[in-house]
């Protein structure tokens, strides 16, 4: 979104207006800019790159290192009000093949120079003291492995005497490593591994390592004069403690009503209006306005992942405190000029209105979570069918559509006559109201794609620079009030050869993410809530995130009190398993985290109104991570053709349980008999 904006000045203010802020609660250092230059949009972390250009990129990433650390040679520069920068993830983070995270880059040496190092080689001279490398790998080999890249290039060539600071525990996934065990990285040219977890047995490895020479004292001398050398420059040892800092503890300096505004003209500029059929927009706003969409009335959503957890999500609004949803900016303007407003999250209402605003988009997520196979959206939350009956009644529909890329909409297009990539506006919905009815003359849509948007939705890599370009809207598209634009017309929504999401049926949990044909939801007392990406909640159950293989890959279980189930169900109705055998085992990795054994029930065939079928209680090991593996049919999957529920787990009293990967393995021949748990 602020790729979008094309504003390295407005950049320059808010990563000034961080850095200010982040010392009010005692950090000296934030893991920023983010320099990816996204290639696939399918890729979970688009939302963290500015633009699929490399310029855009590279014209931004001086002025945050100079908004984060100030300007070397003034007097600023590293000073009060200031933290340390890091420039991320070194190197083709955004290049990786079918846009998926932490995989591999296979790309030439020059299109890694030209498309993914041009941020780096303006956050150099800026000064950033530290340099994050990926996870991922360029050409076969890890970054974290990579005394080419890391080295020879980035040290070597390329001068920077700061230093490296590796990602997540990403020094594990180096061939012949563990999370606790890494000397391959260090003599690659890391000089600070990030060990969250892992940091003990690290630092007895390493230890060791050194005193058996395999890793050599210059290498560990040189990392230790690179991470003191930004202590200093940065004044570490003679600043005090955090809490004795000018601004420590000052909660004024948090969301004051100068960043805030600051915040607020970064929606407006950022925004990009790509259809305005019949100048629908801008909207008067003494008028009945009909607001739908489960996006209206959810800072979460409208703010998406990394916030206030990882994921982001399941967070209500009174998380918050001084947010404005879009819907109260729209309020805000209508109310406060004699209209009305009616609010229907799900786009029920029957009530008469002069223009429809529908809110809606993706659910927040970070990383490989976000990752997709498709670009085609799958509307979750709100249904945009209802969009098309609003239009045919002849009431105007406005789409504010909230995402961290561009996906393909064409059919809620065809069914809006104004449609505004808004992407994530944040804690400000004030800011969209303000161009939507341009509630100041200076007010319009300025913002202009710096991703291109795709006609189909088969998921190639769309950039300007490919042979073939032929993209829906161009990078650079973008509608304004200040120059008529002529209908868009009908949009095929065909959307192409893309490949199938609803083809793995036995998949039910796994990388952190629900299978495509099943979804999650809490039940219990006679109510139903649906499992997000943040912390559920519902009776005694809660429900949040752990680490199996990778950082919030699990789910924890956390029961207060029995009687509540996490359920994974079909929602579309019961499914037919046949195609892909005659019986299943249930399989999934399992620990008890609190040292206990714990009595899982798991079941099967579950409705709210009947209960589960075939309840089987199985053993939680509290000596970590262990399999379990349970025949279908004896927890009730005896009809293979009708699956309404594949799993729901619950305790009878108290208890916590972590569940990571869960599936459906074909069973061979007749099932063994059922476990007497």
């Amino acid at each position: 979104g602020l790729g979008a904006a094309h504003d390295p000045d407005l950049i320059e203010e808010i990563t000034r207006i961080t850095a200010s802020e982040l010392i009010v609660s005692g950090h000296d250092w934030t893991f920023a800019p983010t320099l990816a230059t996204p290639r696939d949009d399918r890729w979970g972390r688009t939302y963290e790159g500015f633009s699929e250009s490399p310029e855009i990129v590279a014209a931004y990433a001086d002025r945050i290192v100079y908004g984060l650390q100030g300007r070397p040679g003034e007097e600023t520069w590293l000073g009060d009000g200031r933290v340390i920068s890091s420039a991320k993830h070194f190197l083709s983070d955004g290049g990786t093949k079918d846009g998926h995270d932490q995989g591999d880059a296979q790309i030439s040496e020059e299109e890694l120079r030209d498309i993914h190092a041009q941020g780096y080689i303006a956050a150099l001279p800026a000064g950033v003291q530290t340099v994050m490398t990926s996870f991922s790998s360029w050409n076969g080999t890890k970054v974290h492995g990579s005394k080419a890249l890391m080295t020879d290039l980035l040290k070597g060539r390329f001068g920077f005497n700061g230093f490296i600071v590796g990602d997540w525990n990403a020094h594990g996934q180096v061939p012949g490593c563990t999370n606790t065990d890494c000397p391959q990285a260090l003599n690659a040219g890391l000089d600070m591994y990030m060990a969250p977890d892992s940091w003990k047995g690290l630092y007895e490895s390493t230890l060791a390592h050194v005193k058996a020479g395999d890793i050599p004292m210059e290498r560990l001398d040189d990392a230790v004069r690179r991470i003191l050398r930004v202590k200093i420059a940065y004044g570490l040892f003679e600043k005090g403690a955090p809490s004795a800092r000018p601004g420590a503890g000052d909660e004024s300096l948090l969301g004051s009503p100068e960043h805030r505004e600051v915040a607020r003209r970064a929606v407006r500029e950022s925004m990009v209006l790509l259809k305005n059929d019949g100048n629908v927009l801008p909207l008067k706003p003494a008028q009945t306005v009909l607001v739908v969409g489960d996006g209206a009335d959810n800072i979460g959503k409208q703010a998406g992942g990394w916030t206030l957890s990882w994921q982001g999500g399941d967070y209500g609004n009174e998380y918050f405190q001084h947010g404005e949803t879009i819907l109260d900016g729209i309020r805000n303007v209508v109310e406060g000029a004699g209209g009305k407003v009616i609010f229907d999250p799900k786009g029920a209402s029957v009530e008469a209105a002069d223009v429809v605003i529908a809110v809606y988009g993706e659910n927040p997520y970070a990383e490989g979570i976000g990752d997709l196979r498709t670009l085609n959206f799958r509307p979750n939350g709100f249904d945009t069918e209802k969009l098309e009956a609003y239009k045919s009644s002849g009431t105007p529909v406005v789409s504010v559509f909230l995402s961290g890329r561009p996906l393909w909409v064409n059919p809620e297009i065809n069914d809006s006559d104004a449609f505004v990539a808004a992407w994530q506006p944040g804690t400000e919905g004030g800011g969209v109201a303000d161009v939507l009815f341009r509630t100041d003359p200076e007010f319009d849509f300025t913002g202009r794609l710096s991703f291109s948007w795709p006609k189909t939705a088969d998921s190639l890599p769309l950039n300007k620079e490919d042979v073939g370009y032929d993209p829906l809207f161009a990078f650079g598209y973008g509608l304004s009030y200040a120059v008529d634009a002529p209908d868009l017309g009908e949009l095929s929504e065909d959307p192409g050869n893309e490949p199938s999401v609803d083809d793995d049926v036995l998949t039910v949990f796994a990388d952190g993410e629900i299978g495509a044909a099943w979804t999650a939801s809490l039940f219990g007392d006679g109510q139903l809530a649906q499992l997000t990406a943040g912390t559920t909640y519902l009776g005694g159950l809660t429900v949040s995130r752990t680490d199996y293989a990778v950082q919030e890959d699990a789910l924890m279980l956390t029961w207060s009190r029995g009687g509540t189930s996490l359920a994974f169900a079909s929602p579309l109705g019961p499914v037919d398993l046949s195609a892909e055998g005659g019986a299943f085992d249930i399989v999934m990795m399992a620990r008890s985290p609190d040292g206990m054994e714990q009595k899982l029930m798991i079941a099967g065939n579950c409705t709210m109104e009947q209960g589960c079928a075939g309840v089987r209680s199985l053993p939680v090991s509290d000596t970590g991570w262990t399999e379990i593996r349970i025949p279908a049919a004896c927890v009730g999957m005896t009809d293979v053709t009708s699956v309404p529920v594949v799993a729901a787990f619950t305790m009878e009293g108290a208890g916590q349980v972590a569940i990571a990967d869960v599936h459906l393995a074909v069973r061979e021949g007749e099932p063994p008999a059922c476990p007497a748990y």
